[in-house]
């Protein structure tokens, strides 16, 4: 009888401490991510026995909390600027860093709207009264479409009937509701809503240049997990996901 009770004990301590380092891996990543990776992660899972826990906001947000201590063990940034910070902060683990994937921008309107938007220049006509944005002084979403209106010369004209959204899918979900008449958003997020359509795309070459940086963050718990999950993650069946979404792979 003891010795069933120790067998059942030992048992009891190795599944617990199995499913405590099943729930280790935080992965901290950008939030027009999220379908591909919540599409990525049951195989993953599967074939590592690691379990993935998402924590999806805007680079910004995510960015700042690992600043501020939250446990991250994978950080997946939509530019480059945010993880330049957590690396000169010394938050970043070296030798981790990558740059994977890239994105276009879209504008996109309700299924059912008449506007006709040729090119992200006729945003300035008055028919578009408001155009939701991921927050342009610290969303990569928000400061890459900034950019490039700015760059095409009709930021002044509409930065007055700019919605500023606490991240990309938010900026996608304004419109969707109807609370404004348009948005830009990554192309691979457009491509997921059924209530909105894209008015016009913004040619790759024309527009900024966006990249996606993974990294292991430094205090990662379990490191080698989360470099066992990058390196998966630049794996074909990962990467024909990304492609399935819409994300451009970098070479």
């Amino acid at each position: 009888m003891k010795t069933r009770f120790v067998l059942f004990s030992l048992v009891a301590l190795v599944t617990y401490a199995l499913s405590i380092r099943a729930e280790q891996l935080q992965v901290f990543a950008a939030a027009s991510l999220t379908d591909a990776l919540k599409e990525i992660a049951p195989a993953y899972e599967a074939a590592s026995g690691e379990k993935l826990q998402f924590n999806f906001a805007g680079s910004n947000a995510l960015a700042r909390q690992i600043q501020e201590g939250a446990p991250a063990d994978v950080f997946i940034s939509a530019d480059e600027a945010k993880m330049d910070a957590l690396q000169k902060a010394g938050m970043i683990l070296d030798g981790t860093r990558q740059s994977l994937l890239s994105n276009t921008l879209a504008v996109v309107v309700e299924a059912d709207s008449p506007l006709k938007l040729d090119s992200a220049r006729a945003l300035a006509q008055h028919a578009v009264k408001r155009i939701a944005l991921a927050d342009a002084k610290g969303v990569p979403a928000g400061i890459y479409a900034k950019e490039y209106l700015e760059k095409i010369g009709v930021w002044k004209e509409v930065k007055d009937r700019v919605v500023p959204t606490e991240n990309v899918r938010a900026a996608l979900a304004a419109v969707e509701s109807g609370n404004v008449e348009a948005a830009i958003v990554y192309k691979t997020d457009a491509a997921i809503s059924k209530a909105v359509k894209v008015a016009c795309e913004v040619p790759a070459k024309e527009g900024p240049d966006i990249s996606y940086s993974f990294a292991v963050v430094k205090e990662s718990k379990n490191p080698e997990a989360a470099k066992k999950f990058l390196d998966y993650l630049k794996s074909e069946p990962a990467l024909a996901i990304f492609r399935k979404y819409g994300f451009i792979i970098r070479q």
